[in-house]
């Protein structure tokens, strides 16, 4: 028989108990992982999984939410359960083998009345009593990247003064040096969203928000698009038009890379009688000035192995990353590390790639980092094409569904076989006779004059000082004192 209870003594962890041999236990998640600590105890054993884990080389934080199975000797195993529930760092309950980690964020709140609740206090509350702060926000929350993050170590650069909230799922998630984690919907988070001065953010803004007097809402996006968005989607629903437009209408200012993604999602979000600011993108400045050799260290890869990333983008009738790609067979034939990138909206859903110089990073910080670090891009229909273009190195189109993602899922605003900078194939045979051939000849042949005109085109303003001239904007705007 096994005992189990939570404990925060140390720090967030299950603690077991057991009698005969002390075992291997360790509680087993789709993107994280976590060993226990085996002692034993007189005639039997106690063991304590901390709730905590460091993944890249990072610190330790609390596992990310989700559900995780807790494994004894490689069995799943259903203890007998003493205390089962615990609000920390993190919130966690034991249901047989099962773990379950959530957001800390208090029960009362953790419902449709405490949120209403907490929308009313902060989100139409009487204006006044505005923070000199910045509230960012990445893919909902999901990490701390893209375009907020590079804005973000700019503002801690010449406005140290400033205070830098960070929206978060849940406190796996690493927020840049001196930046304040919010869980969302949090007292907390609600708080600091209505307060602060300067919202920056690459997404739709969730829940109910009312702009205050005072508040400025800073759009950078997240890509420049292919793919049809918003209003442009295929098929007319009033309610997405209705809501595009309301969301929209949120915005004060919208960031773009390039005059092309300036006049589609203006477009498309009918966002065409307020500021766009071309400046290229913030978050690209890395694959100008930046170092790949942390990363590699971080991902354990040696200076020597070419590394070909995978990112595809995410499909609206599938919730986890495609599965064009077998990695470990793409490692083997093309005698590189592969690196699996599933989309932001992949992260939570899908459980990570394995297998022989296969890692998978879908969980790693910030894209762009991967990008410095790569060798050549595999990708499809995903915004990446137009960031990873600015390193000039190779880039690859695998694109098995094209015509289902082309005619019914969404459509393009360009023709990508015609113009793409790289080779375009339908199957991994393709492509990884289209990689050896390039590996042959280090010669980018009949795509370079397409990838002159493409970088002409997409990242003439991608020179490593975008987020100098985005912040110097907000600041010489007065959207927060220095």
């Amino acid at each position: 028989m096994t005992d189990a209870r939570f404990t925060v003594d140390d720090g967030a962890a299950l603690v077991l108990e057991g009698r005969g041999t002390a075992p291997a236990v360790e509680l087993v998640g789709a993107r994280a992982r976590v060993s226990g600590v085996v002692e034993r105890q007189g005639d039997g054993w106690i063991a304590t999984l901390p709730l905590r884990a460091a993944r890249w080389g990072g610190p330790e934080l609390p596992l990310p939410s989700g559900a995780y199975t807790l494994r004894i000797d490689g069995t799943a195993t259903e203890p007998t359960a003493l205390p089962t529930e615990l609000l920390g760092t993190l919130r966690a309950s034991l249901e047989g083998s099962t773990v379950r980690i959530g957001p800390p964020v208090d029960p009362a709140y953790d419902s449709g009345e405490g949120q209403s609740a907490l929308e009313r206090r902060y989100a139409a509350r009487p204006a006044g009593g505005l923070e000199n702060a910045v509230f960012f926000e990445s893919f909902y929350g999901r990490n701390a990247s893209c375009n907020p993050l590079a804005i973000d170590r700019e503002i801690a650069r010449r406005a140290p003064g400033v205070v830098r909230y960070w929206s978060v799922v849940d406190l796996s998630v690493q927020v840049p040096e001196g930046g304040v984690p919010v869980v969302e919907g949090s007292p907390e988070w609600w708080r600091a969203r209505g307060a602060s001065r300067l919202l920056v953010v690459n997404d739709w803004l969730r829940r109910r928000f009312v702009r205050r007097p005072g508040q400025t809402v800073l759009q950078t996006w997240h890509g420049t698009p292919l793919k049809r968005l918003a209003l442009h989607r295929p098929g007319f629903d009033p309610r997405r038009a209705l809501a595009v437009v309301r969301e929209s209408r949120r915005w004060n200012v919208l960031v773009a890379q390039n005059p092309y993604a300036a006049r589609i999602l203006g477009k498309a979000y009918a966002f065409l009688s307020r500021p766009v600011w071309v400046e290229g993108y913030p978050r690209n400045d890395v694959l100008v000035n930046g170092d790949g050799t942390a990363t590699r260290e971080a991902l354990g890869i040696r200076s020597d192995e070419r590394v070909l990333l995978y990112a595809p983008t995410w499909r609206d009738d599938r919730t986890e990353i495609v599965d064009f790609v077998d990695p470990a067979e793409l490692a083997a034939a093309a005698d590189a590390v592969v690196l699996v990138r599933g989309h932001s909206r992949t992260l939570q859903p899908g459980r990570d790639a394995a297998g022989a110089r296969v890692i998978d990073v879908t969980a790693f910080p910030d894209t762009a980092q991967l990008l410095l670090v790569a060798d050549a891009l595999v990708t499809d229909y995903s915004s990446v094409m137009f960031d990873f273009s600015v390193t000039g190195k190779p880039m690859y189109y695998l694109v098995s569904d094209m015509e289902h993602y082309q005619g019914d899922l969404r459509g393009f605003y360009f023709d990508l076989v015609a113009h793409a900078p790289g080779p375009v194939v339908r199957t991994q045979e393709e492509l990884v006779a289209a990689l050896k051939a390039e590996a042959e000849t280090k010669d980018a042949g009949t795509y370079a004059g397409r990838y002159a005109q493409w970088r002409q085109k997409f990242n003439a303003r991608d020179d490593g000082r975008a987020a100098e001239r985005v912040v110097a904007r907000i600041l010489d705007q007065g959207m927060i004192s220095r």
